[in-house]
């Protein structure tokens, strides 16, 4: 299976886990909420060879909001640490449904490295399958990594603000319908409930079958036509702090939309601010 399709299966990754080109990360994330550690999680059960990609730590340090893209320097630093440099082909995964190994497939693709894709239905389906996982500590030899930053796959609160008159992109929103609606509760505190106005709802569930891969492609073509989003207008994806937006994002690509962006403050930079509109 060819990288640019942006989802490797098990059987690929098997038959490849080996190749000295093949670089695989775990990107595990869970809300606070959930109370788990994926650190912890990755050192005790990991896809043999795959570093931990944390997308909490390759993030702006500066940024009130959590895990922005980072500048070029410092996610080139961070990566190169984790052995993932020029000339390799990386495979992300989780296990958390795509939460945040299609982050993680974003950010690379941010900084100019399309050689990237995600595995499909993750190490649950890995295991699932009786594959090998292991605990050893994994001790990557540094590589180097050049980063060019494409801003047409990131939209800013400013972007997105003027978007509000412009209407040249169309924003979509991968959370529950609840939250878009503002009848259910956000997670974290502070957050008025609601929506961007104009913005589409497509939670990002509805877009997973239940062995945790992605739809197939006409059951996901589907899904966003029942949205209402137009397939030949630019598309914003956004979410709680730009995590399961990238889950939208990596469907449109499988879709032929390979430019659809992310709003990476998304909810939390949005909805907790006192001078952006809201519609409920």
């Amino acid at each position: 299976m060819s990288l640019q399709n942006a989802l490797v299966s098990t059987d690929w990754l098997a038959r490849h886990l080996g190749a000295p080109d093949v670089k695989v990360i775990d990107a595990t994330w869970f809300l606070p909420t959930l109370q788990r550690d994926a650190s912890a999680e990755y050192r005790a059960a990991h896809i043999p060879g795959a570093v931990f990609f944390d997308i909490d730590d390759i993030a702006d340090a500066g940024s009130p909001l959590p895990h922005m893209l980072p500048s070029p320097a410092r996610f080139s630093s961070r990566v190169r640490k984790l052995g993932l440099g020029d000339g390799t082909r990386i495979v992300a995964y989780d296990n958390n449904r795509f939460s945040a190994s299609a982050r993680a497939w974003w950010m690379f693709r941010a900084f100019g490295h399309e050689d990237v894709a995600v595995l499909d239905g993750g190490l649950a389906k890995w295991r699932a399958e009786g594959r090998p996982v292991d605990d050893a500590p994994v001790t990557p030899k540094e590589a180097h990594f050049t980063a060019r930053q494409n801003n047409l796959l990131l939209r800013d609160l400013e972007q997105v603000r003027a978007n509000l008159v412009s209407r040249r992109d169309q924003v979509i929103d991968a959370r529950s319908a609840g939250r878009f609606a503002g009848t259910e509760p956000e997670p974290r505190p502070g957050l008025r409930g609601g929506h961007i106005p104009g913005s589409l709802s497509l939670p990002y569930t509805e877009l997973i079958a239940g062995d945790g891969t992605l739809l197939p492609e006409s059951e996901l073509r589907r899904r966003f036509e029942a949205s209402g989003l137009e397939p030949n207008r630019p598309a914003v994806t956004s979410c709680g702090s730009g995590v399961t937006a990238a889950i939208l994002t990596l469907a449109l690509h499988r879709l032929g939309v390979p430019d659809a962006a992310v709003y990476d403050g998304s909810w939390t930079e949005w909805g907790g601010r006192s001078d952006t509109p809201v519609e409920g």
